[in-house]
């Protein structure tokens, strides 16, 4: 029996995994998920491709249901959420300012204040379509955090981008955290570089394998193990 449930606005937590997973076609693709994040603090969650990183994400932004376990979030929780992959109809005209209203208006000044945070101001008119990898994770990262979220969820936000954008992303991100004391969740499949962004990991494959401070997972026997059975993988298939 799975639940979704609010609590009260002076809770801890914003948002609560309680032995939560999702099973689809008679296959767990996540279970005994047990998390929570709390205001001002970033979670990532690592893990190969099919180890149920975004399912487990997908679960804490209540896009989708548990199976089993209960999923609580903290009342009038406001969430913003950068999926991993969005993609662009080229035949369809849509510049930046368009993109930063997509679902909820936002006035002029909300919209020029949010891309002056992220250095894309100069670039509200134009096409999306035209964007780098790295100027169209900041826009998108700019129209998620122009909302005051509680809640910032990145679903693999480094995908494509070169490693001075990673580091001013990550510097965004950091800047987000404190500018709105709200808690940030990250999915990514790669500890090294996440690790300084981070406090606190949980490394995942279809449950929790171990969890606590980047560190102390970078060099948990657990870690090491999962990822050179990946590596192995790789290597043979």
């Amino acid at each position: 029996m799975s639940f979704f449930s609010t609590v009260p606005l002076s809770t801890r937590y914003l948002v609560s995994l309680c032995n939560a997973g999702v099973k689809k076609d008679g296959h767990w693709l996540v279970r005994h998920i047990d998390l929570d994040i709390s205001d001002g603090e970033i979670i990532t969650l690592i893990g190969p491709n099919g180890s149920g990183k975004s399912t487990t994400a997908k679960m804490a932004l209540n896009i989708l249901a548990p199976t089993e376990g209960q999923v609580t979030w903290r009342r009038r929780l406001k969430v913003s959420y950068v999926p991993q992959k969005l993609h662009f109809d080229r035949a369809m005209p849509l510049n930046v300012a368009r993109l930063m209203e997509l679902t909820s208006p936002l006035d002029r000044t909300a919209i020029d204040t949010a891309l002056q945070a992220v250095g894309m101001q100069h670039m509200r008119d134009a096409e999306v379509t035209t964007l780098s990898g790295g100027e169209l994770q900041r826009v998108l990262f700019a129209r998620a955090s122009a909302r005051n979220p509680d809640l910032l969820v990145l679903d693999e936000p480094l995908q494509g981008i070169d490693c001075s954008g990673k580091r001013a992303l990550f510097q965004l991100i950091n800047e987000c955290r404190h500018r709105f004391n709200c808690g940030i969740m990250l999915v990514s499949h790669d500890l090294h570089i996440v690790m300084d962004a981070s406090d606190r990991v949980l490394c995942l494959d279809g449950h929790i394998c171990c969890s606590g401070k980047p560190h102390e997972v970078a060099r948990s026997k657990e870690y090491a193990a999962l990822f050179e059975d990946n590596r192995n993988s790789v290597r043979n298939a």
